[in-house]
């Protein structure tokens, strides 16, 4: 597949950028793709919520009524969950959401993914390009000049650049990204991924189906 090569004000270079079929040009695997987001939703939960039981509320011990004889329902300790203040029945406890993934479905889900972005043509290439100071205004006018849907705007670079990502910091809707950080999520999130050039060749196959 062939795309434009574009420098960072929209205009075209002239030169055309091949992507890699065994990367952009695969046939998407859904189940890989629910997999992998699923592991990374579940990644990014807490796992925090705690309630107290029974055996953990602070009442007393003692047993409030004898066991029989009070005409009603025998009851061993204000503790329990029926009462007001009680412990709580099978209630949230400290837990890891997070579950393994194989490194082939993973890479499978992530390649899906960006085939499903080639064929809907959401896929931008542009020139390397650098930024002198984080400048947010800048960078919203190249997105502008790239004429790419703004509305979720995934940038991949070819290496980690401290002013671009100042820049794009406190925008809500673009995130950047390596290489070695992209994710299956971020990909199928974005409206439009924006590559670097250079960025689109380091997503090799490391494994084999």
């Amino acid at each position: 597949m062939e795309l434009a090569l574009l420098k960072k004000d929209g205009t075209d270079t002239g030169k055309k950028v091949t992507l890699d079929d065994t990367v952009f040009g695969i046939e998407p695997n859904d189940h890989a793709i629910y997999l992998d987001v699923k592991q990374y939703l579940a990644d990014r939960r807490q796992g925090t919520s705690k309630t107290k039981d029974r055996s953990e509320v602070a009442f007393s011990t003692k047993k409030i009524l004898r066991q029989k004889g009070s005409g009603g329902a025998r009851h061993g300790s204000i503790k329990s969950n029926i009462y007001v203040g009680g412990g709580r029945a099978h209630g949230p406890n400290p837990r890891d959401y997070d579950f393994k993934l194989n490194k082939k479905v993973k890479q499978l889900a992530r390649f899906s993914a960006l085939s499903y972005k080639a064929k809907e043509s959401s896929i931008t290439v542009v020139e390397p390009f650098t930024m002198e100071a984080p400048k947010t205004k800048e960078f919203v006018q190249m997105i502008k000049d790239l004429k790419i849907n703004p509305r979720r705007v995934l940038f991949v670079v070819p290496e980690s650049s401290d002013n671009i990502c100042l820049s794009s910091r406190n925008l809500e809707n673009v995130k950047v990204a390596t290489p070695n950080t992209i994710n299956t999520y971020d990909i199928m999130r974005a409206y439009s991924v924006v590559f670097v050039d250079g960025a689109q060749n380091s997503l090799k196959v490391e494994y084999k189906r």
